[in-house]
């Protein structure tokens, strides 16, 4: 996580000279200045040249995929659910009721229905789908390979100058498996920090100390005068000429007026942000369209916990009519916009559910065949990849691995899949192994 709220300050500014130079607490030992440092020294000498960027929505505990993709509605009560299956813009494709904004958009919208990986446990599963390997144990969660976002960071990095290329909503994911681990701290995400719906937002993590002010900072000569170290021959020559490229870079950040524009939802029509609903997902699928609009390459957001073993209805309640409207609008948008070829729209958890429903009335955790959605960035839509079997508890058609969803990602965004990177040991690791990309999506 990057942060610009600071350590203790010595002035009656609220921030010490050498504090606002380097502007920001250590990212675990790293000032943002020492970000751009990091990072313009790990990079590759040649990235690829790629316009694609990529929103995730992430559902933390796990989706039912019985309850909105990959329906059994012939298959008796206990094991099809309460929900009905509508029709789509794709004859034979159906989707959940509570999906009737993605049904009138299945055109864009492509689903793997026979995702599999062997471990039902929250932590593991997490790392897994996240890194496309497997890892951590209950005794051993400390994460062990980097995720697809700080891949994607690292590899291809933000396409307009200043922007964080890896964003995360409103926080990363409380396992810990949404950052960069041996590829450096630099390729961590920036956490926005807090809910794009909430009154008045503002970014904690782009916010000045107190007592600064936007028009301050942006004036050479008053910011000058914070700083009582800097000599006058700084002065004379001007503020940024006077300092390194890596701290004004992150004075870019802070500062900047594409990175503050960016972030602002207020400077939006507020019928699209009707649009996209008043809500959570809503405003931060909006803010994630903004993010890659303005430069960033990889948003995830992250939708609050599915983990539902207990009365699964009211649970999906609260998640399916919101995700349906932020998911189906942002997807609107975007081919409004033009963006809808150069921006992926991935939507997963850690596992699915349990194909019988449980005695509490909630399905519990399952592995063994789950699905995922995939949408936009030169996917083909309107398609359904792998199959269920009757009950959907097993994969009978095309069984697709985690390394082979992320295969997918890079391959569509431009990455190569031959790319290697030193792990903590210096040992070469591919960042697919064994993974093949899911060729019918494309």
């Amino acid at each position: 996580m990057l942060s610009l709220s600071g350590n203790q300050y010595s002035n009656c500014d609220g921030v010490s000279r050498r504090n606002f130079l380097q502007l920001g607490a250590p990212l675990l030992g790293l000032g943002l200045s020492d970000l751009f440092q990091a990072r313009a020294n790990a990079a590759e000498k040649v990235r690829p040249k790629s316009n694609k960027s990529l929103i995730v929505f992430w559902t933390h505990g796990g989706m039912s995929q019985q309850d909105t993709y990959d329906m059994k509605p012939h298959a008796p009560a206990e094991y099809r659910g309460m929900y009905r299956p509508v029709s789509t813009s794709v004859p034979d494709i159906h989707v959940t009721e509570r999906f009737p904004r993605q049904a009138k958009v299945m055109h864009h919208i492509s689903q793997v229905r026979s995702v599999h990986h062997e471990n039902g446990i929250h932590a593991p599963s997490a790392h897994w789908m996240q890194t496309g390997y497997f890892g951590p144990t209950l005794a051993r969660n400390a994460p062990q390979k980097p995720s697809f976002g700080s891949v994607i960071a690292r590899t291809i990095g933000a396409h307009s100058e200043h922007m964080p290329p890896y964003v995360t909503i409103p926080k990363s994911e409380a396992f810990g498996y949404q950052g960069a681990v041996y590829l450096g701290k630099s390729y961590n995400p920036f956490e926005v920090g807090t809910d794009p719906n909430s009154k008045n937002f503002k970014i904690p993590n782009l916010a000045l100390p107190d007592g600064l002010t936007l028009k301050s900072v942006e004036s050479r000569r008053e910011l000058l005068k914070q700083f009582d170290t800097l000599n006058r021959e700084v002065d004379q020559s001007g503020v940024i000429e006077g300092l390194d490229t890596f701290k004004q870079q992150a004075l870019e950040m802070v500062t900047g007026e594409r990175v503050r524009k960016a972030f602002d939802l207020n400077s939006e029509d507020n019928r699209l942000r009707d649009q996209y609903g008043r809500h959570q997902y809503g405003q931060s699928a909006l803010l994630a369209r903004r993010l890659v609009e303005a430069g960033s390459s990889c948003v995830t957001i992250n939708t609050g916990y599915w983990d539902h073993h207990n009365d699964i209805e009211k649970g999906l309640e609260t998640h399916l009519p919101p995700l349906d409207q932020a998911m189906a609008t942002l997807i609107e948008d975007l081919e409004a916009r033009g963006m809808l070829d150069d921006v992926m729209i991935f939507c997963a958890g850690e596992f699915g559910r349990t194909p019988m429903i449980n005695g509490h009335a909630g399905r519990d955790h399952w592995s063994n065949c789950f699905t995922v959605m995939f949408a936009g960035g030169g996917i083909k839509g309107g398609r359904v990849v792998g199959a269920s079997e009757k009950f959907g508890g097993a994969v009978v058609e095309r069984k697709t691995t985690p390394l082979d969803l992320l295969a997918t990602i890079y391959q569509k965004m431009g990455i190569s899949l031959e790319t290697h990177f030193d792990d903590a040991s210096g040992r070469p690791t591919s960042i697919v192994g064994t993974g093949k990309p899911v060729h019918e999506l494309f």
